[in-house]
């Protein structure tokens, strides 16, 4: 069975909302859109609209939720929201440290932003540091990434038939 995940969209939030306000399940949700629960009950929990001066309007509106999610995917990434960040990560792949001794470095240093190793990896892939080419500095160099969970053939020396035959050693009682 393959697999593949969409952002829920305006209608399948539209219709969401009106199934909320008429009382229908999260299960009987599920079945209809053709949803994990998870997904439903998340989206439930991340772009409700709470109103502290007026509690009667707490609830689920699609084109808030819409607005919601948007707002979430425009946000800047860490490493162009702060440049000096951006700038001393930059300087030290180009010294050859590997994303995962930066992010310790940053961790270790007690650093007020943080990066994890993917983010690095991320943006030395990505269109700007493939300008800078930032990929011939990593551990392995290569110019395209490799799949996350790509199968790879075994290191292990295959086995060779034995060629001298030993006996069974024996041991004493």
């Amino acid at each position: 069975m393959e697999r593949t995940y969409s952002q829920i969209d305006l209608d399948e939030r539209r219709k969401i909302a009106r199934w909320r306000q008429a009382g229908v399940g999260v299960d009987a949700i599920v079945e209809k859109l053709g949803r994990h629960r998870s997904t439903i009950f998340r989206e439930l929990r991340r772009n409700r609209f709470q109103d502290v001066e007026m509690p009667d309007l707490t609830g689920y509106y699609c084109v808030t939720a819409d607005g919601f999610a948007k707002e979430r995917r425009r946000r800047y990434r860490k490493l162009v929201r702060h440049p000096q960040l951006r700038a001393a990560i930059i300087e030290r792949i180009k010294h050859g440290w590997s994303p995962q001794q930066i992010a310790g470095r940053l961790a270790y240093e007690r650093s007020s932003i943080r990066v994890c190793h993917e983010t690095i990896y991320r943006f030395a892939y990505s269109p700007d540091g493939r300008e800078m080419k930032l990929w011939r500095h990593l551990p392995e160099a290569r110019a395209r990434r490799r799949p996350r969970h790509a199968c790879q053939a075994p290191s292990w020396p295959t086995l060779q038939p034995r060629t001298q035959y030993s006996a069974p050693s024996r041991r004493r009682a």
